[in-house]
C-alpha cells in the first residue's frame, strides 16, 4: 500500500466518459484508461474515515483520504440514543467525504457505520438522515464483518514466520481481537492472505470506557480498574483458544488511535508521522515503559504531547486500559503497530470481488459468535 500526495496523479481521474470517437480528459480512445477507482468509509463511533485507491501491483496506491473525529457514540451509553450534535458533526465530515467521492469519480465503494449506529435506537434513522441530506448509503456492518475486514486490512503487517498472530483493533465503542494464521503472499500477486482461527468482540472502546471512568484524570487506581474490567470480557476468548504454550510463538498486531499513539510517544515524534509508525515493532518491556510515561502525564501534558494532542487526551488511557487487559490473556513479547484497518480491508475485498487478485480469504470459524454477544454484529 502507497501513498500520492495530495491530489493524486494527474489524468488518472477523467470524467466516466466521454465523447464520440475519443476520451473526455483528452486521450485517444483506443489508449489503455487508468485502473479504477476504489472508496472506503468508516463511520465509528468516534472517528469519521475516508481513504479512495487504485490497484497497483500486488497491492494498491492511496490517492486521496480523510480524517475527523467526530465523537458519534459521545453520550450513547447513557441515552442509548445519538445527540443532535453528534449527528450533526457527523453529517458535516460526511459531507466532505461526498465532495471527495464525486470529484475523485470513484467506480466502486463501501461505506460502513460500525458501533454507535448498531447500538443507537435512532442509529437506522440515522442512516436515513445520511443518505437525505448527503446522497450516501451507509451500511451498518455486523461485528463479524468488522473483524473480518479488520484482519484483511492489516494481514500485510503479519510476521509470515510467526506461528500465528493477535490481531486487536481498539474502538471508540467496540474491540475486536482475532487469532490469525498468516499464509504468505496472495495469488497472482495479490496481498497476503491469512487464516481466520477465530474471534471475538468486546462491547468495549475508548469512548465508552473513558465515559464511565472519567478518561481526563486517570489514577493507578482507576486504571487497574478499567484494565480489570477490561481482561474479564477477554478472559472467555483467551480460554476458547487456548494459546497456551504458543504464545513464544506469537505476536500481537494492533491497529487504533491507541496503539499508533503508543509508538509516536515512544519514536519520540515531534508531529505524527504514518511513515514511521505503520509497520513499528514495540517489545513489551517497551510497551510498559511508555504507559508508565502515559500515567504519569496529567490531562493538561496529553493535551500538550504532540502525538496525542486534545482530540485523544481523554481517550488514550482507556485505550491503554484496553491493551492492558487484552495483554494479560495474551502477554507476547512483541507487538507490531498498524496505521491501518477496516478501510484497508474493505478496498482488498472490493478489489478481490472484481478479480484484481482471485485468492480468497480464509475463516475457518465462519459462524463463531463473539464472546458474550447474543450474536455476531
Amino acid at each position: 500500500m502507497t501513498h500520492e500526495p495530495p491530489g493524486g496523479s494527474p489524468g488518472a481521474l477523467g470524467p466516466r466518459s466521454g465523447g464520440p470517437g475519443g476520451a473526455a480528459d483528452g486521450r485517444d480512445a483506443h489508449q489503455p484508461r487508468p485502473r479504477r477507482l476504489y472508496a472506503a468509509l468508516d463511520l465509528g463511533t468516534n472517528n469519521c474515515r475516508l481513504l479512495v485507491a487504485r490497484p497497483e501491483g500486488a497491492s494498491f496506491r492511496v490517492v486521496d483520504a480523510f480524517s475527523r473525529i467526530v465523537r458519534l457514540g459521545e453520550g450513547l451509553a447513557q441515552t442509548g440514543r445519538l445527540s443532535d450534535a453528534a449527528m450533526d458533526r457527523a453529517v458535516e465530515a460526511l459531507k466532505v467525504c461526498r465532495t471527495k467521492l464525486r470529484d475523485r469519480q470513484v467506480a466502486r465503494a463501501r461505506l460502513i457505520a460500525t458501533e454507535a449506529c448498531r447500538q443507537a435506537e435512532n442509529g437506522e434513522a440515522f442512516i436515513a438522515r445520511v443518505r437525505e441530506e448527503t446522497g450516501l448509503a451507509l451500511e451498518i456492518v455486523d461485528r463479524k464483518t468488522e473483524a473480518q475486514l479488520a484482519a484483511q486490512g492489516c494481514v500485510p503487517l503479519a510476521d509470515p514466520r510467526s506461528r500465528g498472530v493477535i490481531l486487536f483493533d481498539i474502538g471508540g465503542g467496540s474491540s475486536e481481537i482475532v487469532w490469525l494464521l498468516p499464509r504468505g503472499p496472495g495469488r497472482n500477486g495479490g496481498p497476503p492472505t491469512a487464516e481466520i482461527l477465530g474471534w471475538t468482540s468486546l462491547p468495549v472502546g475508548v469512548v465508552t470506557l473513558a465515559e464511565r471512568h472519567d478518561g481526563k484524570h486517570v489514577t493507578a487506581e482507576s486504571f487497574a480498574r478499567m484494565v480489570d474490567e477490561v481482561a474479564g470480557m477477554v478472559e472467555p476468548f483467551a480460554k476458547e483458544i487456548a494459546v497456551g504454550g504458543q504464545i513464544e510463538h506469537l505476536h500481537m498486531l494492533g491497529t487504533s488511535g491507541t496503539v499508533t499513539t503508543l509508538a509516536g510517544v515512544h519514536l519520540g515524534l515531534p508531529k505524527y508521522d504514518r511513515r514511521r509508525v505503520d509497520g513499528a515493532w514495540l517489545g513489551a518491556g517497551e510497551v510498559d515503559v511508555i504507559l508508565d510515561q502515559l500515567l504519569a502525564m496529567t490531562y493538561q501534558d496529553r493535551i500538550a504531547h504532540p502525538c496525542i494532542g486534545a482530540e485523544r487526551a481523554d481517550l488514550v488511557l482507556a485505550g491503554c486500559a484496553i491493551l492492558e487487559g487484552m495483554r494479560r490473556h495474551f502477554p507476547c513479547r512483541r507487538l507490531r503497530v498498524a496505521d491501518r484497518g477496516l478501510r484497508e480491508g474493505i478496498l482488498v475485498s472490493l478489489m478481490r470481488q472484481d478479480g484484481v487478485w482471485r485468492r480468497p480469504f480464509h475463516n475457518r470459524h465462519h459462524d463463531q459468535r463473539p464472546q458474550g454477544q447474543g450474536g455476531p454484529r
